[in-house]
């Protein structure tokens, strides 16, 4: 009988690992914010996709979401502290949470700002005020911590600090800022430091990093306030840098393509692409058509979409960096997703979520719905800040401790069943339309 439950076991952690995507970091595996699932609702109902779950066990901030094996992970803000959260993906169910440290308390709203990362069996957390944390996915046991103030001599940004970190080869790469170093390595199973960038100084901002391959060369590329650079990963040496007229916060992440860098922010300044080259990089272009703050742009073919500051929604030509076409009326701005030929465009002010079609040709709509409920708790100069993911067919869309999740799965009305079959032993579907998974069976 034992070895009968311990194959099973096995046999259906394979069988869901199979099924299963995942999400393991800020904007994806690749950190670009696209996602590559297919079979997605191209069209919604006249009241948005179906809702499966909803959740109030978030607490406060504005923290994004990773997924992995089933799981969610987000941070929450309760009392005088912070927590990660550790939630099943399919139910909504909280399965445990770690305290990280102290509250960042902040006019604008007060909590965490980051995504967890993932990797293996350990997800790492930052919280706002610099307290880093590498926890066992399935237990929630901390297994260690670093302050990227008291031990990596970083000063906390205006609003936090907010990067979700890098993980790459074994190393957590991270953004302390301050003298002895604007980035740090540290070791994924000790979080003992193994380089710092100390011929580069410059404070920590709120963009997080990239991992990228040019010419055949591997480098972590990072944006702050008034530069932005190419980082040696073997030794944290600099590779290139190239100016940039930071105001205020920058905040969106680096987008890396064909040998070409692109960053946007804010606050009047704009964006500019940027070609590498033999790590000698010039400037293809500079301009004001995307002033992104921080709803985040994706690239999709050969063009850029996202929220410019008076512009509104943007389609930018990536090479040129011409404006395509820009949409002012529908909606206000905000946060972007994509996903099977659609992007996934929520509103900060309201709530509202817009399906539209990811083309050059135009903003074209095909649904749109707004978050219920929405947080009664929120600071009042605090908006609908983190943005959408989409994983396993699913939606995942935060206000404060409200979390919500939305069917996006393209059913065959034809079916009557669940399109991929469930072992025989197992129930079909529960009451919430998720596979039920006997307790004994839960990973």
């Amino acid at each position: 009988m034992k070895f009968f439950i311990l194959t099973t076991s096995f046999i259906l952690s394979s069988y869901f690992s199979l099924l299963a995507t995942n999400w393991p970091s800020w904007r994806g595996e690749l950190r670009d914010g696209v996602t590559k699932e297919t079979g997605l609702l191209q069209e919604w109902p006249s009241d948005g996709p179906n809702k499966l779950w909803v959740s109030d066990q978030a607490g406060l901030g504005y923290s994004g979401f990773t997924i992995q094996d089933g799981i969610l992970f987000t941070m929450g803000a309760f009392d005088k502290s912070e927590s990660l959260l550790a939630f099943n993906a399919n139910s909504g169910k909280k399965l445990w949470s770690l305290k990280v440290g102290e509250l960042l308390t902040n006019g604008w709203g007060d909590g965490p700002r980051m995504s967890p990362s993932v990797s293996g069996k350990k997800v790492y957390a930052l919280g706002g005020k610099g307290n880093l944390v590498c926890v066992d996915i399935k237990s929630g046991k901390k297994l260690w911590q670093k302050s990227l103030v008291q031990d990596l001599g970083g000063k906390v940004p205006g609003w936090g600090y907010t990067e979700s970190v890098l993980i790459d080869n074994g190393k957590i790469i991270c953004t302390p800022g301050g003298k002895e170093g604007t980035l740090a390595a540290l070791d994924a199973n000790s979080g003992k430091t193994i380089w710092r960038t100390t011929n580069f100084t410059d404070g920590a901002q709120y963009s997080s990093p990239i991992s990228i391959t040019h010419r055949g060369q591997a480098q972590y590329v990072q944006l702050v306030m008034k530069n932005v650079v190419g980082v040696n990963p073997k030794n944290g040496s600099i590779l290139w840098k190239s100016s940039w007229p930071g105001k205020v916060a920058v905040i969106p992440t680096p987008i890396f393509s064909g040998g070409y860098v692109y960053i946007t922010a804010g606050y009047g300044v704009g964006c500019k692409l940027i070609d590498i080259g033999k790590n000698y990089p010039s400037d293809v272009y500079e301009n004001k058509v995307m002033k992104n703050h921080h709803g985040g742009v994706i690239k999709v073919g050969e063009h850029l979409y996202g929220y410019s500051d008076g512009v509104g929604w943007a389609c930018q030509d990536f090479k040129t960096g011409e404006l395509v076409w820009n949409e002012k009326k529908a909606l206000g701005k905000g946060a972007i997703a994509y996903a099977d030929k659609r992007f996934y465009c929520q509103g900060e002010g309201d709530g509202k979520v817009i399906l539209i079609e990811a083309s050059p040709n135009g903003w074209k709509t095909h649904g749109e719905f707004t978050i219920n409920p929405q947080t009664k708790k929120r600071n009042p100069k605090g908006r609908v800040w983190t943005h959408p993911v989409i994983c396993n067919g699913k939606l995942y869309l935060r206000d404060q401790e409200y979390i919500l999740c939305y069917d996006l799965k393209k059913q065959d009305p034809a079916k009557k069943t669940i399109p991929t079959p469930i072992p025989s032993f197992l129930p079909r579907t529960s009451s919430e339309g998720s596979t039920a998974v006997p307790k004994q069976y839960q990973r």
